[in-house]
């Protein structure tokens, strides 16, 4: 019987084992996003995940990694939640790592750290989560559902729960309009909940959504390569934090270093480091054509990939 597959997961979850629990997105109005659109939200039969998680492992029953679908699995019952982690491990004995979506809000509103804890013990190792800017206004400018102190309390509670935390982060979501605050914003989020990880994905507009409209109408100015990196120098520089800090993504820019290099590091031991090559790069490009050149190339790249939906 065909298993029923989640359409995205984080590119962490490469090899991982995909188990869809819901279909699509509780909220699904991001201003930003078309990941969901063309589905209506729905919990799965709890047998037919199970199901699914017993036919899966007759193919890849050795693996050691599995994330779980769609975009908010913790919208299901901490119950039923609990039957899934306990077949996935039954089914998989070298299970080492499961993962999954999940919204700040329904965890903030909806889960106990209890129940965190619970699902934790029970194997639940990682919990991605679209912080996306830590800015209130740019929050509800993104029609994110979920105000700043929304994504605290409920990165506190999964922090405080054992349970991993990855938050992710959009540079350049607010344009030139929104830089400043938007990094300071981000900031002073990630700063009180201290994440696992924080993890970057470079805003980059598709057409279809409200943003691109925002863009169209010259309300958002789209920052250059250049002013995304600054307003990356301007979030790292006001982390205080103890987080694996990723930009593990083709269209996030890199920064230069001999050439291309992906911007990654341990916080706060590898800060001035991660300045420093920001610091190195704005400067090549400045002052290197070939170098200017590489990060226009790498700009028109993103720009086609956005516009024919290949992000």
């Amino acid at each position: 019987m065909p298993i029923d597959l989640p359409p995205y997961r984080p590119p962490s979850e490469a090899f991982s084992v995909l188990i869809r629990a819901t279909r699509g997105c509780t909220h699904n109005r991001c201003g930003f996003c078309s990941m969901y659109k063309h589905m209506r939200f729905e919990r799965r039969p709890l047998q037919e995940i199970i199901d699914d998680i017993v036919t899966a492992s007759m193919y890849a029953g050795n693996r050691t990694t599995l994330f779980i679908g769609d975009s908010n699995s913790l919208v299901l019952k901490t119950e039923d939640l609990i039957k899934i982690l306990d077949a996935i491990y039954a089914n998989f004995p070298k299970m080492k790592r499961v993962t999954s979506y999940a919204r700040a809000k329904t965890i903030a509103k909806g889960k106990t750290v209890e129940e965190l804890k619970e699902l934790h013990k029970h194997g639940l190792s990682r919990l991605h989560i679209g912080l996306e800017t830590g800015d209130d206004e740019l929050l509800q400018l993104i029609n994110k559902g979920a105000t700043s102190a929304d994504m605290i309390e409920g990165g506190k509670k999964v922090v405080e729960s054992g349970i991993s935390l990855c938050f992710y982060v959009m540079p350049g979501l607010g344009g030139r309009q929104y830089s400043k605050q938007h990094a300071e914003g981000t900031a002073n989020v990630i700063k009180q909940v201290n994440p696992d990880f924080i993890r970057i994905r470079t805003f980059q507009p598709i057409p279809g959504t409200p943003i691109w409209d925002l863009i169209e109408k010259g309300e958002i100015t789209l920052l250059t390569p250049e002013e995304t990196l600054q307003e990356e120098y301007e979030l790292i520089k006001r982390l205080e934090v103890t987080s694996n800090y990723v930009s593990d993504h083709l269209l996030n820019y890199p920064v230069w270093d001999n050439g291309p290099k992906q911007l990654d590091g341990n916080l706060p031991e590898d800060k001035e480091k991660l300045l420093s090559l920001i610091e190195n790069t704005l400067k090549a490009i400045k002052e290197d054509p070939i170098v200017k050149a590489h990060y226009e190339r790498h700009r028109l790249m993103r720009e086609f990939r956005g516009q024919t939906g290949t992000l």
